[in-house]
């Protein structure tokens, strides 16, 4: 891609396809079951992304590195949206999922000081200014569910987790490789869970193909090509930022396109957020300057403006 046309389009281009992606999921777990959904998004794309791996010959990893991918995968794909697409279900907001998984560098943050990367004061403080701003915009939902919520909850760990447990123990995997086998090891258990519940009816045909087409070539492929051309060319610190966005352009986009409105108190939790994540990755941002590019292993991603989050891979939905 020209420099120029990456300079002008680019940072929008990402915003946009991250947010739909929330949009997506939320059309596609309206016409059939979340399992379902994610089985076809997991399978399709990984059909994709295996075909494409093969054709370009990418090294495969192999034995204990094979294992720790498949494992991260698990937590990536599986756990996250898992949990996600269920908070969908469950009529959890799009605002209100990408606030939660835009709290995911911070989360990281704190299993990273397991690790022996130190927690500043001011990324506790942001952790907690953006927990509020989470509760501010759950308490503004016409349709409280505290099931939904946990599941966002678990979607979160799942991203968070798996970021870390990718960094310890996946270094130097081919992200088209690493991106594939994570999807080929979701796809299964998707559809075990979607035959364990008996989740096989779809209600509105054209709205589920519709959705799960955007999600496998916009979300899970078109997405993370641009973010990694973005990584090669930009440091870490520049691109972290334009995932500020993204929770607000999310609730916008779902006040618009499927009539979720915007009220004052989500609103403002988008704002205190926003405010919480900022100060969390201050500290991240400054040394990332230095971080080598990334490589991208995850199918969706969000969203995450710390140096964990988007060193090695893009979390979305």
């Amino acid at each position: 891609m020209d420099n120029r046309l990456l300079e002008v389009a680019g940072p929008p281009a990402l915003i946009l396809m991250w947010s739909s992606a929330f949009i997506a999921g939320i059309i596609g777990v309206g016409a059939a079951p979340p399992m379902l959904v994610l089985f076809a998004r997991f399978g399709i794309a990984a059909l994709l992304l295996v075909t494409y791996a093969l054709l370009a010959r990418t090294v495969w990893p192999r034995g204990r590195i094979l294992a720790h991918t498949l494992v991260a995968g698990f937590l990536m794909q599986m756990v996250q949206f898992g949990g996600f697409y269920s908070a969908m279900h469950e009529h959890v907001s799009a605002a209100v999922i990408s606030l939660v998984q835009g709290l995911s560098p911070i989360v990281i943050a704190l299993f990273a000081g397991g690790m022996g990367e130190s927690v500043s004061p001011r990324q506790w403080l942001g952790f907690g200014v953006g927990g509020f701003g989470v509760g501010l915009a759950v308490l503004d939902q016409s349709h409280f569910s505290l099931a939904g919520l946990l599941l966002c909850v678990v979607g979160l760990l799942g991203l968070s987790l798996g970021t870390v447990y990718q960094k310890r123990f996946t270094p130097g995997v081919d992200p088209r490789a690493g991106t594939a086998l994570h999807l080929v090891i979701a796809a299964p258990f998707a559809g075990i869970l979607a035959v364990l519940t008996h989740s096989f009816h779809i209600a509105d045909p054209a709205r589920f193909g519709g959705a799960l087409v955007w999600m496998v070539l916009i979300n899970s492929i078109g997405a993370f090509l641009l973010l990694n051309t973005m990584m090669l060319r930009w440091d870490t610190s520049r691109v972290s930022r334009f995932f500020f966005a993204i929770p607000a352009v999310t609730a916008v986009m779902a006040w618009l396109f499927i009539d979720q409105p915007l009220r004052p108190l989500t609103l403002a939790g988008l704002g205190v957020g926003l405010i919480g994540m900022v100060l969390a990755s201050r500290r991240a941002a400054a040394k990332s300057d230095t971080a080598v590019a990334p490589t991208t292993e995850t199918a969706i991603a969000p969203a995450a403006p710390h140096r964990f989050a988007l060193r090695r891979h893009a979390v979305g939905v």
